[in-house]
């Protein structure tokens, strides 16, 4: 297993990306997670990280960005558990964002127990902090789905 950039001209690339979000279970129906891939790619202080076997084949991914005071992770997926995929892009992205930031944070959705246990593993812990939101689009989909989030 390798870790490098997500191929920015590669769509099959970006489709098993998405594809392995979706199939983790990271994706809600109001995010588009191509959108956010795109946006990642294009954005000066983010980026795809991706685990490829021997053969190029995607066996995890992992965005990640920073606003040069803290680093962020998202959508952490890994094609199987328990064969250190996972932790390897972490490990990646921590050492990608250490240059910039001294703190890297994400969230995890509170009913994603496994996805908190494996980030406590690794040293991670709930932060003091508390995140707030406001829908800003008029999209009613948008803003059911940010209310249910609450």
């Amino acid at each position: 297993m390798r870790i490098r950039d997500l191929r920015a001209d590669d769509p099959a690339e970006h489709d098993a990306a998405v594809a392995l979000w979706h199939a983790a279970g990271l994706t809600r129906p109001w995010n588009d997670p191509r959108a956010d891939l795109e946006q990642a790619l294009a954005g000066p202080s983010s980026s795809v990280l991706v685990a490829v076997d021997d053969g190029g084949g995607l066996l995890g991914a992992v965005m990640l960005g920073h606003d040069g005071h803290r680093g962020w992770m998202y959508y952490l997926a890994a094609a199987s558990r328990g064969r250190g995929i996972g932790r390897a892009l972490v490990a990646a992205a921590e050492e990608r964002l250490a240059p910039h930031v001294s703190t890297v944070q994400l969230m995890v959705r509170a009913d994603n127990g496994a996805a908190a246990a494996f980030y406590d593993r690794l040293g991670y812990a709930p932060s003091d902090a508390t995140v707030w939101q406001r829908v800003i689009h008029d999209d009613p989909a948008r803003s059911a789905s940010a209310t249910l989030l609450g």
